[in-house]
């Protein structure tokens, strides 16, 4: 047996390694209630380096330790003359860049080396470029890095063409250098501005922007990185806010004002409203009553301003960016009025997409369509068809972007339903810019709907009609605040919960759905319901759902049309 090396037994080395790490908490523990007691004494000493040191070398992320280190260096900054600084802060570096060398993506390390290169006498900013250099080589898509690369350049005199041409270094070593792209959509607006450009960019730059970008994604279609950023090339429209419909509600003593975009009176934008001149004083809240953005505001007409016989009710929208108005000609015998901006479903839709100019669109749609004929099941190469598409043409395309979303569902199946409510959103995107919304009546049956979407933007609808489709949720329509009949039948709608804040409903029709519980009803309670039809529900076979019914809506008089006595 002399001579033989031991070998310890799973047990032995499960307790030899306890013992380990149970030593090593006691010191860990023991170091930091002495960095605290340091702190709270006032002790700023080396000392208090050397302890607060030896925690962050194994816990990086420990944010109060590193205050702690600033108060430190901040004491001492007012006791030391220059060159011990200096001296000190330059052995502080030598001790963050082993830290990151132990945690390369440690906020609180790349934060704290931003402290002390802020703070010592004389930084060597190009040093830390080189810094920078080396990090990116061993994990050039290491964010903590570039954020620390654009705070070294800013306070260096490197120049941002300098920088442009480090990215285009970067990018043609490895198109996947998702930050390399992303930093060039920061340098190319302030190297190359032009406010007119969707981008902020020089059309000429453009033009060799897509170039470059069009050689990343044929060398490699599957790659996300330059997908996305030839996305930011095409840029987005300016969506502007304006007012998207008025309804001045005699019956109820209500004005009810939809804007285009979220909106928070009166802090970011102020609602006027004038009656043949004279100010109505008003007092604005959200549908819900809940404090914060909302598209759609209402407000009660005071009770010592009644509106009677024939007036032009004018609103206005005013605020930092935006100023509109719209008017509104009140009959002498109308119960109800209601305006629409002629132009909101282009508003609402065209901009989402893309502002380019329509000849750039089309000429990056061939290129993409000749990487198509290459690449005929690439989910990148379709979806960005689509989405040039649906800005050139949302409804000469319509069969084509359909038919690639369904070419999506085959080739990606992992994320089915995304295409699904894609289409879904595209669908009713369509549907809309073809309906005259000022009869208020919207039918979007059975076209094959996951989701109802752009609901926040229908709050005057009365009658809406979603039957036979593949809806689960109503969640959605409780945007819709004036609506009065509702038709659901024959989707898979197992929830009632969104109905809840219909405070005019009275019709409604959910036959062939997926309801079980007879609690579901309950959100039903605020409804002024006259017919509800509910045959076909799992939870029509209780006996008792109707007198449920009744005893929750007590205004009802037909239920799946029976009247009741």
């Amino acid at each position: 047996m002399h001579g033989r090396l031991k070998v310890k037994s799973t047990e032995e080395q499960k307790e030899a390694k306890r013992i380990e790490q149970e030593k090593k908490l006691k010191l860990y523990t023991a170091a930091t209630e002495e960095a605290f007691r340091k702190r709270k004494d006032g002790e700023y000493d080396d000392e208090a380096l050397k302890v607060s040191g030896e925690i962050l070398y194994r816990n990086s992320d420990f944010s109060t330790m590193w205050n702690f280190r600033k108060e430190i260096f901040l004491h001492m900054n007012d006791n030391k003359n220059e060159d011990e600084l200096q001296e000190l802060f330059d052995s502080e570096l030598d001790f963050l860049e082993a830290c990151l060398k132990y945690n390369p993506k440690s906020y609180g390390t790349w934060h704290h080396r931003c402290f002390v290169l802020d703070t010592m006498p004389r930084p060597d900013w190009e040093k830390e470029l080189k810094l920078c250099n080396l990090f990116l080589q061993y994990d050039e898509r290491n964010f903590h890095c570039w954020d620390y690369r654009r705070f070294i350049v800013k306070r260096s005199q490197v120049t941002p063409e300098a920088e442009l041409e480090f990215t285009t270094n970067k990018i043609s070593s490895n198109f996947s250098n998702y930050s390399s792209w992303h930093y060039r959509s920061k340098l190319l607006p302030f190297i190359h501005p032009d406010p007119s450009s969707p981008a902020g960019v020089k059309e000429d730059i453009l033009l060799q922007e897509y170039e470059m970008v069009q050689n990343a994604f044929f060398t490699d279609p599957d790659d996300q990185s330059a997908w996305f950023y030839y996305r930011w090339l095409l840029g987005r429209g300016k969506k502007t806010v304006g007012i998207n419909c008025v309804c001045c509600d005699k019956i109820h003593s209500k004005i009810i004002v939809s804007t285009t975009e979220p909106v928070l009176v009166p802090d970011t934008v102020e609602l006027k409203v004038e009656v043949d001149g004279s100010h109505m004083p008003m007092t604005w809240r959200t549908a819900s009553n809940n404090i914060g953005y909302s598209n759609l505001w209402i407000s009660d007409i005071p009770e010592d301003f009644k509106i009677s016989g024939s007036c032009t009710l004018t609103l206005t929208l005013g605020g930092s960016s935006t100023s509109c108005s719209c008017e509104l000609l009140l009959q002498d015998d109308s119960t109800e009025e209601c305006y629409f901006h002629k132009d909101t479903p282009a508003i609402w839709f065209r901009s989402e997409l893309s502002a380019a100019a329509t000849t750039t669109l089309k000429r990056e749609l061939d290129s993409v369509k000749e990487l198509h004929e290459m690449e005929p099941e690439n989910k990148w190469v379709l979806l960005t068809s689509i989405s040039l598409m649906k800005s050139l043409d949302s409804h000469s395309y319509e069969d084509t972007i359909m038919d690639e979303l369904k070419t999506l569902e085959t080739i990606d199946s992992h994320r089915t339903s995304y295409y699904r409510d894609l289409r879904s959103k595209y669908l009713t995107e369509n549907i809309l810019e073809r309906t005259d919304l000022s009869k208020r009546c919207l039918r979007l049956r059975d076209v094959g709907l996951t989701v109802f979407y752009h609901a926040k933007l229908l709050p005057l609808l009365v009658e809406l009609d979603l039957s036979n489709n593949r809806l689960t949720s109503l969640r959605d329509v409780r945007h819709i605040y004036c609506l009065q009949r509702l038709c659901v039948d024959d989707n898979q709608i197992s929830k009632l919960q969104g109905l809840e804040s219909i405070v005019h409903l009275k019709e409604i029709s959910i036959r062939n759905n997926e309801i079980k519980r007879e609690e579901e009803f309950q959100f039903l309670r605020k409804c002024p319901l006259v017919v509800v039809n509910i045959a076909g529900n799992p939870v029509c076979d209780s006996v008792n759902v109707n007198s449920v019914l009744r005893n929750i809506l007590t205004g009802l008089k037909k239920i799946d049309d029976i009247k009741i006595s």
